[in-house]
């Protein structure tokens, strides 16, 4: 029978619940127990599909197809567990369900409310798609107090009533500031947390405290005394110097074995963090750097390309780098500015993104490092931006372009409206923005002796997607007699799934998002490979 733990945050937000949470799931995982870990989202949109990364950070995909939150990515990265469509809910998708059941007629009649209706449907994604797992971790966003997170918070009051409260567990993490003018760690900020959660009729088991120093013992114990909880149950988190110390200490702080102790359960084999404490030796210490220019339009938003950060210094792992990210905005770079931004660059990355804004310079740092032979890897529409590239600059089609971006250009990539998944025809609709999305795991197949198959190892691959236009394959053999080869189709062999270019010592371009796939303990063979050739070109 499953286990529950709660997460919830209080004083502030983005103060880590997703990695504690997942640095959570991996020590218990490590220790023989299956683990499964799900998000509650508390805004009003039905997913964050249709959201500016500049409001919500990336949007991460599933292998199923859904549009999650970035703390999937998160989760997955520290356990190795693929997420799923049943992992993650919001309060948009709630309302957009009971409204659909009630305009059903589903509740015969009945006055549709918050309680029992929405918090019913709350307990529901809980339990829903649980089998023999032994810990399901829910993580509720926001922070305590919010009106927002108000039925989520009720929900888990309710279930844990219902489901037994020595199989439920709530987990409060919050910040415990230090003041420099008084020389003070202050207790107050959590004990008002904790209140708060008390008053909702929730008592947390164990707190957790981000803090940036150490938290002397005379304020554990007053934060144990005041917010009814054992000192032992009082977890500290000092900042640490980067993400992957973080299971390493929950690990010290004995968060793992204060699980445990509270559901009378043993550990079944150490954990193991050796790997851990591997890669955060070689984060920490490597001096080489190496410099990798991303054009996008979001880069200065730290969590806009969380996952795609994450892969990258992951590629750097692997090849004992520290990755030095050169963040340039793709609508404020000009033709007469390339040369002086891209000077010191090793390697040039172009992320996925949708619209027309900043895609002139793209196109124009493309052109410049295929041209100079810099270590290019365009992702989504970053390999459509390297296609119009090449079709104007080498096929002479000077209106090449994206009907994406002008519906009166010359088509090398455009819009389809269906497309074949597993021997099923999947038709795209223009019912709302995620109608035509090809989204989620798709196969493609690789072309013999191609840089790609390499790479990969293997002859086909399963990789995730998350976009709406295709390349246009009529085009194929125009563009690989001037040495821009298709070595990856899907396996219908219509869509075009990767470009590599002769010639040239790394230029690959993918539709897909190999970056969803990318972990710490295994970096993506694609990032690895990219680095090693950033490596390469940074020496000569």
């Amino acid at each position: 029978m499953a286990r529950y733990i709660f997460v919830t945050g209080g004083v502030v937000s983005s103060l880590g619940k997703g990695l504690s949470s997942a640095s959570l799931a991996y020590l218990l995982k490590s220790q023989g127990y299956k683990v499964r870990l799900r998000k509650m989202d508390p805004y009003l949109n039905v997913d964050p599909g249709t959201m500016s990364p500049f409001q919500h950070g990336e949007v991460f995909v599933t292998d199923d197809g859904a549009e999650t939150d970035l703390d999937l990515g998160h989760y997955e990265r520290f356990t190795n567990i693929s997420s799923k469509k049943t992992d993650n809910i919001t309060t948009g998708r709630i309302y957009s369900d009971i409204i659909k059941k009630e305009r059903r007629g589903g509740y015969l009649g009945k006055t549709v409310q918050v309680i029992p209706h929405i918090t019913d449907r709350i307990k529901e994604f809980i339990k829903k798609d649980i089998s023999d797992e032994d810990f399901v971790i829910c993580e509720i966003g926001g922070t305590v107090g919010d009106i927002e997170s108000l039925p989520f918070v009720e929900a888990i009051r309710q279930f844990s009533n219902e489901h037994g409260k020595s199989k439920t567990l709530f987990i409060h993490l919050t910040f415990v500031p230090f003041l420099k003018s008084s020389d003070e760690i202050k207790t107050k900020p959590t004990q008002h947390s904790v209140k708060e959660l008390r008053s909702i009729g929730i008592q947390p088991n164990i707190i957790i405290c981000r803090s940036q120093q150490s938290i002397p013992i005379d304020q554990r114990k007053k934060i144990s005394l005041f917010c009814n909880v054992p000192i032992e149950n009082v977890i500290e988190t000092v900042d640490v110097r980067t993400i992957y110390e973080a299971p390493i200490s929950f690990f010290n702080q004995k968060l793992d074995k204060q699980v445990l102790k509270f559901f009378k359960l043993k550990s079944k084999k150490r954990p193991n963090l050796l790997p851990w404490k591997k890669i955060t030796k070689i984060t920490l210490n490597t001096k080489k750097i190496i410099n990798i220019g991303i054009i996008g339009k979001y880069v200065n938003l730290k969590d806009a390309y969380k996952s795609l950060d994450e892969a990258l210094t992951h590629g750097g792992i692997s090849n004992k780098v520290k990755v030095n990210l050169i963040r340039i905005e793709s609508d404020k770079l000009k033709p007469n500015q390339i040369a002086k931004k891209l000077k010191n660059i090793s390697g040039l990355l172009i992320p996925g993104g949708f619209g027309k804004r900043g895609t002139e310079g793209k196109i124009t740092a493309i052109k410049y490092a295929r041209e100079r032979k810099i270590p290019f890897l365009g992702i989504c529409f970053g390999m459509q931006m390297a296609i119009i590239e090449f079709a104007r600059n080498k096929l002479k089609i000077k209106k090449a372009g994206s009907t994406e971006l002008d519906r009166n250009c010359y088509p090398v990539v455009g819009l389809i409206n269906e497309w074949n998944k597993d021997g099923k025809i999947i038709r795209g609709t223009d019912k709302d923005l995620g109608g035509t999305m090809r989204l989620g795991l798709y196969d493609a197949i690789l072309r013999n002796n191609s840089a790609i198959k390499k790479i990969y190892k293997s002859a086909s691959i399963k990789e995730r997607h998350r976009h709406r236009y295709e390349v246009n394959n009529n085009l194929k053999n125009q563009f690989e007699k001037k040495g821009l080869i298709f070595s990856g189709m899907s396996p219908d062999n219509k869509l075009p799934e990767i470009i590599e270019l002769k010639n040239h010592p790394w230029f690959i371009g993918v539709q897909f998002h190999p970056e969803f796939k990318s972990r710490p303990l295994s970096p993506h063979p694609l990032f690895s490979s990219f680095i090693k050739a950033a490596k390469s070109f940074n020496g000569k």
